[in-house]
């Protein structure tokens, strides 16, 4: 018999909340594109791996930390005929209980999907300015992203053995 229990808490989620945010950014170039609510990995026509920054917070009652921050949240943006995308953010675990956490995003999503979207449509752009700041090191067996391939910083530390 099956055990019963709670149901798994998603490895990652869709902000199509966000949209409003990555639409207004994209009216600057007179883009319009429609957000996918499917997220099919096989139907779409690009795809981009990038990080951005979020808020975690621990939903576990017995633990003791709280929230989290993070400027390494795996996000995986997608392209699909018909001009519209959609972007797959993932979870991270809490660093003491290992509980599943969805991330509370800040600007840096709308600003990095409407970047990759405006790229993928011929805009002229230049890079957005990387400012590297030092924080804890990225704990990539906390991080949904690098389980599945999709988080930069485990990319980045995969190409140095290359």
């Amino acid at each position: 018999m099956a055990k019963k229990g709670k149901k798994p808490f998603p490895k990652w989620s869709m902000w199509s909340s966000k949209h409003a945010e990555v639409s207004r950014l994209l009216n600057e170039d007179n883009l319009r594109l429609q957000f996918h609510h499917h997220d099919d990995n096989n139907s779409c026509i690009k795809t981009y791996d990038s990080n951005i920054m979020g808020t975690f917070e621990c939903h576990n009652p017995n633990c003791e930390n709280i929230t989290w921050s993070s400027g390494r949240v795996a996000i995986t943006i997608r392209m699909y005929s018909g001009e519209r995308y959609n972007a797959r953010v993932y979870h991270q675990h809490c660093l003491r209980c290992y509980s599943m956490s969805e991330p509370t995003l800040d600007d840096s999503y709308a600003e990095r999907v409407a970047y990759r979207l405006k790229k993928w449509s011929g805009v002229d752009l230049n890079p957005p300015p990387y400012d590297k700041k030092e924080g804890p090191p990225h704990e990539s067996r906390h991080c949904e992203g690098c389980k599945a391939g999709h988080c930069l910083q485990n990319k980045l530390r995969q190409s140095r053995y290359d």
